[in-house]
């Protein structure tokens, strides 16, 4: 899930976070890339045969389609995938999505499909990172292709906010404690859903993860594969689960990193949640004792959260300065203290941004808080902040009114995480302003008759606890789980060698792993 969006808002789950920071804070150089292979080997593929036969005969020219790829950034190759806005209407408007190609460097095997989470994480922003996001085995073997699912990046983007508005909804207080807070709260959360209606029109209807999945299968005949290799994070891993639902005969190799629970409702996933990044903060403070001479935060864990407990009070009553002339308020060191979070080789920059922050400077949180948000220096790189509450309020619009966030309700989330608990009890306020209406119905995951799925969690993942991923796995009739022991979001590429060697084995050879397997 990169975002919890908001946490203000509602829930997301991503995996691109870690990666965006991968990018933005890489300190060391980018060894040459090898060069991909020959555009000709890329055609001539090892994949199984195409089947380009469509679900109903009005999807038959979508099915059919052929794409156009051009070079676009370098090396890399991107095209457009034409699609209905409304399944339901097919003959009806239609909408282009986003497409991304790193041609494979070796001898090819075919398309990987890849989903960075979200939702609202550009899916062409994952693919063109591949070099850091994915290893040699897997770049050599395989066309990686990312795409923006609808409603995001490139395809068909929501927009609901202007950056001004924006900037101040993120920085807004997520745990209004007082009338006049509450009221302020409730008041921009009703904006960014009205919002979403009057700037984005009819596509805020359609961007459910339901039709983002029918768009995968309308990609997979496109790439002329007969089924669907996959690898989904975070929230893209509701996204191939559901496909699988949809399409069980189409199912290749699918890997769901990072697994939602999605028989979960909104609240049970905002607890687990919470108790996630609670889990998460402790592990960082400890490990500050652990491995330093004297901890800056304090000598134990609960003098550690103590400290960030006070000077987020003290941001609160007084934000503080950071460069452009931009002030570090409570919503924004909330994200960039989360932000870290995903990924155990990144909390040196938290400690370094809570450092500065101590000493009155709110420049460092501030710059995570804004790649949690995807904003440049000249305003948001992509709505990733917009989508994620368009589709997620699509997908389940439930909500808890703004009056019932209640005493015993807060003390429901602060049991699971002192900390985050609160701010996770207002986010189920957050569909509170949506106005999409989906039009199609729910399902239940199951994915009968489909092939075998790989789906894996890590222990003190703070985004995606790794009882989801237990529970994904049971939920889906051919789920296999892979478990790995460690810290932040997501499994792959994360120095575990059991792991990558498990994902790759399966990718390229079909080779499944007992189930459960430990790493």
């Amino acid at each position: 899930m990169k975002k919890l969006l908001a946490l203000v808002v509602v829930i997301a789950l991503v995996a691109s976070t870690f990666w965006a920071v991968a990018v933005a804070f890489d300190r060391t150089e980018d060894e040459p890339a090898p060069s991909p292979s020959d555009p000709s080997d890329s055609t001539s593929a090892t994949a199984e045969p195409t089947d380009s036969s469509a679900p109903s005969p009005e999807l038959e020219s979508f099915y059919s389609q052929e794409l156009d790829w051009e070079e676009c950034e370098g090396d890399l190759e991107c095209a457009t995938l034409t699609v209905p806005l409304d399944y339901a209407d097919a003959e009806g408007e239609t909408i282009e999505v986003a497409l991304l190609k790193v041609p494979a460097r070796g001898d090819r095997q075919g398309s990987l499909v890849v989903n960075p989470g979200g939702p609202g994480a550009p899916g062409t922003d994952y693919a063109a990172a591949a070099s850091r996001v994915f290893r040699e085995p897997l770049l050599r073997a395989f066309d990686i292709i990312g795409f923006d699912p609808r409603g995001t990046g490139e395809s068909a983007p929501i927009d609901c906010l202007t950056d001004e508005q924006l900037d101040a909804y993120l920085a807004s207080d997520p745990n209004p404690d007082t009338a006049a807070e509450e009221e302020a709260y409730a008041e921009i959360v009703q904006e960014f859903g009205q919002g979403c209606a009057e700037r984005s029109g009819d596509a805020v209807n359609h961007v459910s993860t339901i039709e983002a999945a029918r768009d995968m299968d309308v990609l997979r005949a496109a790439l002329g594969e007969s089924t669907l290799t996959y690898l989904g994070a975070s929230y893209g891993t509701k996204l191939g689960a559901t496909y699988a639902e949809l399409f069980p005969d189409k199912v290749g190799r699918l890997v769901l990193d990072g697994a939602v629970d999605v028989s979960l409702d909104n609240r049970q996933l905002g607890i687990e949640q919470a108790a996630g990044f609670e889990t998460a903060l402790r592990s960082y403070i400890q490990n500050c004792i652990d491995t330093a001479e004297t901890c800056f935060l304090g000598d134990s864990v609960d003098e550690g959260l103590a400290t960030i407990d006070e000077l987020l009070v003290q941001i609160e009553a007084d934000p503080l300065p950071a460069d452009d002339d931009r002030e570090l308020q409570i919503g924004n060191a909330f994200y960039g203290i989360v932000t870290p979070l995903y990924n155990r080789d990144y909390w040196f920059l938290l400690s370094a941004a809570l450092r500065s922050a101590l000493d009155g400077s709110g420049t460092a949180l501030m710059e995570l808080a804004d790649i949690y948000a995807s904003r440049g220096p000249e305003g948001y790189t992509d709505n990733s902040s917009e989508a994620i509450f368009a589709i997620n309020c699509l997908d389940d619009p439930s909500s808890v009114g703004f009056d019932e966030v209640d005493d015993e309700l807060v003390a429901d989330f602060e049991e699971a995480s002192p900390t985050f608990g609160s701010i996770f009890a207002w986010s189920l306020t957050g569909c509170s302003g949506s106005q999409g209406t989906t039009t199609e119905a729910p399902i239940e995951i199951r994915a009968e008759g489909a092939a075998p799925i790989l789906v894996v969690g890590t222990t003190r993942d703070p985004a995606t606890p790794l009882k989801w991923a237990e529970a994904l796995a049971e939920q889906l009739e051919t789920g296999v789980l892979l478990r790995r022991d460690g810290d932040g979001h997501t499994a792959y590429n994360s120095g575990n060698e059991c792991i990558d060697t498990a994902i790759e084995s399966y990718l390229l050879e079909g080779d499944v792993p007992a189930d459960p397997t430990d790493c």
